[in-house]
C-alpha cells in the first residue's frame, strides 16, 4: 500500500525592486493618462471644438502644444528615470513629481459636467491611486546600514607596504 502525501507547490515571489515597482507604476500611470485623452475624443463636439482651434476652452498655439507635451514627457521620462538614478535622487524625484501630479492630474475635471463625472471620477480616482502608490514605494524605499569604514590611517605609505 502507498501513501500519497499532498506537497503544496508554493509560488515563488520574490522581492520586487522598487525601482521596478516605480516603472511598473509610472508605466501604468502613462497608458491611462494617454487613454484619458485619446477617449476624450469621442466626447460630442471635442473634435468640432479642435477643427475650430480649441482645446479644453484653450486656443491651440505652440506654446499650449508644447505645455501639454511637456506634461505627457515627465511621466514618460519618469519611467526611464526610475530604473536608472542612483537611489537617493531617484526616491527624491519620484517624490516630488509624483506629488505635483496629483493636483494636476484633479485640475481636469474642472468645468466639466456631471453628465461626464463617472468618467473623470474613474480616470483620476486610478492616477491619484497610482501616484499614491508612487509617492508610498519612494517614501518607503528600504535602507541598507552604512558600511562601518575601517580604521583611518593618514599614512599612505603604511597602507602600501600591508
Amino acid at each position: 500500500m502507498t501513501i500519497r502525501t499532498k506537497t503544496l507547490n508554493l509560488l515563488d515571489n520574490p522581492p520586487i525592486p522598487v525601482q521596478v515597482k516605480l516603472t511598473a507604476a509610472w508605466t501604468s500611470f502613462m497608458f491611462l493618462y494617454i487613454y484619458v485623452d485619446y477617449f476624450h475624443l469621442y466626447k460630442p463636439g471635442s473634435i468640432d471644438d479642435m477643427l475650430a482651434g480649441v482645446v479644453f476652452e484653450f486656443d491651440i498655439t505652440p506654446t499650449l502644444l508644447t505645455m501639454m507635451l511637456a506634461s505627457v514627457a515627465i511621466p514618460a521620462l519618469m519611467v526611464m528615470l526610475s530604473m536608472t538614478l542612483p537611489a537617493r535622487v531617484n526616491r527624491a524625484t519620484n517624490l516630488v513629481v509624483a506629488s505635483l501630479y496629483i493636483p494636476y492630474s484633479t485640475v481636469n475635471a474642472i468645468g466639466e459636467s456631471w453628465d461626464w463625472a463617472f468618467f473623470y471620477g474613474l480616470s483620476i480616482g486610478i492616477e491619484v491611486l497610482l501616484l499614491a502608490f508612487i509617492l508610498r514605494s519612494a517614501w518607503t524605499w528600504p535602507r541598507t546600514p552604512a558600511v562601518p569604514a575601517g580604521p583611518a590611517t593618514t599614512d599612505l605609505r603604511q597602507d602600501l607596504r600591508q
